[in-house]
């Protein structure tokens, strides 16, 4: 899986997590945990978005090359 299919794999989770905690079905225990992991996968994909960040600074423009 891509840097970005991962990424888009991180933030479709969050969505699913956001339903779930706006819904109110989620006991207060159940919804605890369920913030916990969405801090974990938010945790996940900023690592994800620096990577692909890192990657686009080191690859130059189409055209551009390296000089030396």
């Amino acid at each position: 899986m891509s840097s970005v299919e991962h990424l888009e794999d991180l933030i479709a989770r969050l969505e699913r997590a956001a339903e779930q905690l706006r819904s109110g079905e989620l006991s207060a225990d159940a919804a605890a945990t369920m913030v916990e992991d969405c801090a974990a996968l938010a945790t996940q994909a900023a690592a994800e978005l620096e990577q692909l960040a890192r990657a686009e600074i080191f690859t130059p423009a189409p055209g551009q090359d390296t000089l030396l």
